[in-house]
C-alpha cells in the first residue's frame, strides 16, 4: 500500500521556521522525483519546491527563494521541506508529491496545515 504521510505542520508567528516531513512508504522510493506543493485558501495548488532522485538538484519557486530547502533522505524514504522566515503569504495545505514521469506514476499525501499568524 502506497503512503506519504506529512507531518511538522503548525500555527507560527512571522519570522518563525517549521520543518515539514513526508515518510514514504509501499514502493522504490529511490526511483521518484520527490515534490512539496501548497495550496492557500481560494487558490490554485502550486509547486513550491522538488529535489532529484538523489538529491543532488533542487528547484524552488520564486516565491520561497532562499527561505526554504528541501532535501531528502533515501535510506529513511523521507523528504523533509526546512522553512524559514515564514510570511502570513505561506499559509498554505502542504502536500507531499512523488513522480515516476518515465512510468507515469505519481502518489499524493493528505497534506499538512500551516498556519502563519501573529
Amino acid at each position: 500500500q502506497v503512503q506519504l504521510v506529512e507531518s511538522g505542520g503548525g500555527l507560527v508567528q512571522p519570522g518563525g521556521s517549521l520543518r515539514l516531513s513526508c515518510a514514504a512508504s509501499g514502493f522504490i522510493y529511490g526511483l521518484y522525483v520527490m515534490k512539496w506543493y501548497r495550496q492557500a485558501p481560494g487558490k490554485e495548488r502550486e509547486l513550491v519546491a522538488d529535489i532529484s532522485t538523489t538529491g543532488i538538484s533542487a528547484n524552488y519557486a520564486d516565491s520561497v527563494k532562499g527561505r526554504f530547502t528541501i532535501s531528502r533522505n533515501n535510506g529513511r524514504n523521507t523528504v523533509y521541506l526546512q522553512m524559514n522566515s515564514l510570511k502570513p503569504e505561506d499559509t498554505a495545505v502542504y502536500y507531499c508529491n512523488a513522480v515516476r514521469p518515465s512510468q507515469g506514476r505519481e502518489y499524493w499525501g493528505q497534506g499538512t496545515q500551516v498556519t502563519v499568524s501573529s
